[in-house]
């Protein structure tokens, strides 16, 4: 006899209904791919017999594939990723460090919130790109230079998406948190940051997606490592091959961040969602 809550078989229905929602998932992964792929080809192929367009061949999938295992072995991947990656890194790190702070102090407060949202808007709607001029005449390094471009692209999202969290709070939660003798950082750690990781962790995965497509024509100027900058080399030197490897290689990177990204979200929030 079951006593439990649960009805017998319960736990078994749940684990068919995981691993049937995983197989569609799955599938869905790579028909998605596969679909994309059958495209890429067929593009391929209509380069290749286009006498025109026939020097451009290269950019098919299958001399983009055979590109990959010669740019491992010389470094080229490895190297142009752990380039990027420092630069993209740095400036999310920055833009979360001085985005999450405003963005909670543009919930907090209303004065401020009006007095902030019109510079705010105007320098938002600056195109990122359009400070790289400002930002080689003040800072010393191209890499600083690219993190800095970074940094004004992604903060933006940090900073609408953790405001816009905290104003759904309710605000019956601070007068308890203050009627029961909660200090500011109280405050901050037991009620705002859980309250609001869902919105934090959502605009995080925004300017992600921002800063990596502001990375790559970063890269185009002045450095001669990184993801950008291998595309343009391969451009100048006609290896359409290791350009498109390069593509790809970007998509792939930018994909599994994003992922990563998603799992956080799912993880480390109160809501459900995040797909």
């Amino acid at each position: 006899m079951n006593n439990g809550s649960v009805p017998v078989g319960g736990g078994e229905a749940r684990s068919t209904r995981a691993l049937k929602s995983s197989g569609r998932g799955l599938s869905n992964f790579f028909g998605g791919l596969a679909i994309l792929f059958v495209l890429w080809w067929i593009g391929g192929l209509l380069i290749e017999a286009n006498p025109q367009t026939a020097s451009f061949a290269d950019f098919g999938p299958i001399p983009t594939l055979s590109a990959f295992p010669d740019l491992w072995d010389r470094g080229k991947i490895q190297g142009a990723v752990m380039a990027s990656g420092y630069r993209l890194g740095s400036g999310l790190a920055i833009a979360i460090a001085i985005g999450v702070p405003i963005g909670i102090l543009m919930g907090r407060s209303k004065r401020f919130r009006e007095l902030s949202n019109s510079p705010f808007q105007l320098l938002r709607m600056i195109s990122p790109l359009s400070w790289t001029p400002l930002a080689v005449f003040v800072f010393l390094s191209w890499d600083q230079s690219i993190i800095f471009l970074i940094a004004v692209a992604s903060v933006w999202p940090v900073i609408y998406s953790t405001a816009a969290g905290l104003a759904k709070v309710d605000p019956a939660w601070f007068k308890v948190a203050r009627n029961l003798g909660a200090k500011p950082l109280h405050m901050l750690t037991q009620i705002i940051l859980p309250a609001i990781i869902f919105d934090v962790l959502t605009g995080i995965r925004l300017a992600l997606g921002v800063a990596w497509v502001v990375i790559v024509p970063a890269e185009f100027l002045g450095v001669t490592t990184g993801l950008g900058y291998t595309i343009q080399d391969a451009r100048e030197t006609l290896s359409y091959h290791n350009l498109t490897a390069m593509v790809l290689t970007i998509g792939i990177m930018g994909y599994a961040l994003d992922s990563i990204c998603v799992m956080l979200i799912k993880r480390y929030s109160w809501h459900r969602g995040g797909g």
